[in-house]
């Protein structure tokens, strides 16, 4: 039985056989973004560890309006990931959707990759 601390995130590439383990969220997708620039590959999340009461909402506006209460200046977009992962989609699917909806004014980012909903 291994000591090691297992990461709150693990993505992984299945067709290139990378992965990434991370406590921080927004790395999943800065390693997503990077994997699919070069290889065109989706990432998909094979763990994530959510400390928060489950979120009901399965809508990208819904989550990110839900998840406010638990971060200060917006929520990280592999929060987001992470929520829609146990919702069926892929990060890359989850920011298509992010886009979508930040395209249609019902989305901002307070800063880099942090998400708030108007």
């Amino acid at each position: 039985m291994s000591t090691q601390e297992q990461a709150s995130y693990v993505a992984v590439c299945p067709e290139c056989d990378v992965d990434l383990q991370t406590d921080e969220p927004n790395e999943i997708v800065a390693f997503h973004r990077r994997h699919y620039r070069v290889t065109g590959h989706d990432v998909k999340l094979e763990r994530t560890e959510l400390n928060f009461e489950e979120v009901t909402s399965t809508d990208i506006k819904g989550v990110v309006r839900q998840l406010e209460e638990q971060y200060e200046n917006g929520v990280p977009i592999g929060v987001v990931a992470a929520v829609m992962n146990e919702h069926g989609l892929t990060i890359g699917e989850t920011l298509d959707k992010i886009h979508e909806v930040r395209m249609t004014g019902g989305l901002y980012e307070p800063r880099d990759n942090y998400l708030g909903a108007f």
